[in-house]
Order: structure tokens, then C-alpha cells, then sequence
């Protein structure tokens, strides 16, 4: 099976987000042990976003900055180094206890240690992501998108991206544009939320073509049960999401695709690492096999670019797993938290288990 893409869209892939930055200590080391840290520009859909634009296609963030902060212009140039376009609002800080970009504190782990996150997401100006901003007749009508990806942590980080998202989808849909939805439940974000929230998500899973979440993400999110996973045995993991997956498509019949990836963990370092992509009544499944890991933060994310790459490259739907597998590695091996990848070659060789020196 292959997806409808819109041929005439000036985009293939458009994202809206919360941009934010990441603080990270260097050598592997815990953040309350050390006093040198890494800064750098993250979100979980602009990571998305970066397979698809460093392999060349046209990609679009939507978004918000605080206006006249530095940290908006470090954002804005690191988007711009990676060939990403931006559109999107400046609000006025409000002065010192307004508003900011979100802040990340997070280590990488190392060997019997895992990685620990802290996010500081107080006074996010991404919270105020508001449909009158943007032009969605002219984004989705006029200018045209392949796929837009939403993210249900955007979805869920307040009433007016929550509203943002719906209408987004809308635009989509109207439009004929492909919806990709990642569930990406957050217990924090939901407290006290649960019925608004499940309905704003049940809207966008209704619409979606495509579906990325595991188990956990359809129970709270929907309510969807399905078989006990069955401990940590990756074969039964598989089976269990099997068969949540034929659940939750007697709930979202217009969803054609269902992914997820599958992750053993057995150091902060090494990972048994595989995929699983459902596509019409047919499952392509990454077998997990072990990968190197330096930073594991964006690696899901990973998966998804590439996945969707493979998608707006009009590939068979085996490929897709595949694809995805490799850039959500390839992910893993770098200090940001997207992937960066130089060419499709270097994607398949790490698919392929080709580590051999280019020259």
C-alpha cells in the first residue's frame, strides 16, 4: 500500500512545536556532578523534522518566539543550519518572570547509569500557540503540505495548543494533507486534564493516516486495552502490540499505519533496538539487534523521521521499518538529539550493519 500525498504541495513535511533548548553535561556525566555543560537547540518535532530536511526535502516548523531573547535567535539560526524553514509569532517577554523558551537539563548516562531528565518548562512561550497566528488556508490551501506531524506532547501543553492541534488537524484534512499522530502520553501533562484532553486526542486519531504510539500511549490516552505485553521479552512485546494495534483499529478505522519502536535496555550504552510498522493488513518488523548508544535521547524521534521520509519518498512500505530503524540508530550515535544524516547511503550502511571506513 502506498499513502495519498498531495503531488502539488510546496512541503513535504511540516511541524508545528515548542522549541526549546538542552543542557547537557559533558563526558557522560550526571548534571549535579559537574559545572560544564553542552547547549543545544531541541524539540521532540523538530527532531522528527530533520531526517526529512538534511536528505534534502522542503520542511516547515510552526511555532512561537519570545521576542528580542537570544535564545530565540540561537533557535532560529540552528533551524536555519538545518535547512528547516520557520513561521510563526514573536510575543513580548513580559518582562524578567515572563515569558521563555523551554529549558531541558538532561545527562547522557553511562554504562550502569542511566540518563536523567529534568524539564524546566515554566513560563514556555510555546504554550501560547494560537490558530489566528497562521494562515492555515494558506499553508495547507495555497502552499500545499505532503504530511504534517503532530505530537501529542504539543497537543497537551495547554488549552490553546491543545485547540492549535485540532484546528490543525482540520486544515489538514480539508486540505487532503497526511496526518501523522504521535500519541507521546505524559502523565504530568494530562493530571486533572484527562476528559479534555482525550477528547482533543480522539478528534486527531480519528483524521490521522498515520498512528505512532506504544502500548501505554493508546491505554491512557484512549482506554484501548489489549494483551499483556508480558514482561520484558522483546518477542512477546511485539505480540502484545499486535494486538492492541487490532484494537485500536476498530476504534480509528481512517488510520492506515501503526508504529512503534522496541527498545531493550542494556546498558545506558548499548540497546537492543528494533521497530514494528503496520501498514493496511500488512506487519514489516525490525528484529532487535544490538546498537551502540552515545546519548539515547531522540531516538524514538528518529524512527519517525525516517519512517516519514520513507513515506514522502513514495518507498515500499517494508522500507519504511527499515528506513526508520536506521535513522533512529543513527540518532543515537549523536550529541543532539536528531539525527544528522549525511546522505542515504550512510542510512542503509547503518541498516545493513556496514561500519567499514568510507574513503
Amino acid at each position: 500500500m502506498n499513502l495519498k500525498l498531495r503531488e502539488d504541495a510546496a512541503w513535504s513535511l511540516l511541524v508545528p512545536t515548542s522549541m526549546g533548548v538542552r543542557l547537557t553535561p559533558v563526558n557522560g556525566q550526571p548534571v549535579h556532578c559537574s559545572d560544564t555543560f553542552n547547549l543545544q537547540v531541541t524539540s521532540a518535532e523538530s527532531n522528527v523534522a530533520s531526517v526529512s530536511s538534511f536528505l534534502g526535502l522542503p520542511v516547515k516548523v510552526l511555532t512561537t518566539f519570545v521576542k528580542d531573547s537570544p535564545v530565540a535567535r540561537l533557535i532560529k539560526d540552528n533551524l536555519a543550519g538545518r535547512r528547516i524553514s520557520v513561521e510563526g509569532p514573536e510575543v513580548d517577554q513580559g518582562g524578567p518572570w515572563g515569558y521563555r523558551h523551554q529549558f531541558n537539563i538532561a545527562d547522557s548516562g553511562l554504562g550502569t547509569r542511566g540518563p536523567r531528565v529534568h524539564n524546566d518548562r515554566a513560563g514556555e512561550v510555546g504554550r501560547t500557540l494560537n490558530v489566528k497566528d497562521f494562515d492555515l488556508d494558506r499553508i495547507f490551501g495555497s502552499e500545499g503540505v505532503k504530511i504534517v506531524h503532530l505530537s501529542g506532547l504539543i497537543a497537551a501543553l495547554s488549552p490553546e495548543t491543545g485547540e492549535f492541534c485540532l484546528q490543525v488537524a482540520r486544515a489538514a484534512k480539508k486540505h487532503g494533507t497526511c496526518i501523522s499522530f504521535d500519541l507521546n502520553h505524559r502523565a504530568t501533562f494530562w493530571e486533572g486534564r484527562e476528559t479534555e484532553l482525550r477528547a482533543i486526542f480522539e478528534e486527531i486519531a480519528g483524521v490521522s493516516d498515520i498512528l505512532v504510539g506504544n502500548e501505554e500511549d493508546f491505554q491512557l490516552c484512549f482506554g484501548i486495552e489489549g494483551p499483556e505485553a508480558g514482561g520484558k521479552e522483546l518477542a512477546q512485546k511485539i505480540a502484545g502490540f499486535k494486538g492492541l494495534i487490532e484494537s485500536a483499529r476498530r476504534s480509528f478505522p481512517n488510520a492506515s499505519v501503526f508504529a512503534n519502536t522496541l527498545r531493550e535496555v542494556i546498558g545506558a550504552n548499548t540497546h537492543l533496538w528494533g521497530a514494528i510498522v503496520s501498514a493496511g493488513d500488512q506487519w514489516h518488523i525490525a528484529e532487535p539487534r544490538e546498537i551502540g548508544v552515545l546519548d539515547r535521547i531522540g531516538g524514538g524521534d528518529g524512527f519517525v523521521g525516517g519512517m516519514l521520509y520513507a513515506i514522502l519518498r513514495g518507498w515500499k512500505p517494508e522500507t519504511w521499518v527499515q528506513f526508520g530503524w536506521a535513522t533512529g540508530a543513527l540518532a543515537t550515535t549523536m550529541l543532539t538529539d536528531y539525527g544528522q544524516p549525511a546522505d542515504e547511503e550512510q542510512v542503509w550502511s547503518i541498516w545493513k550493519g556496514n561500519a567499514r571506513v568510507r574513503r
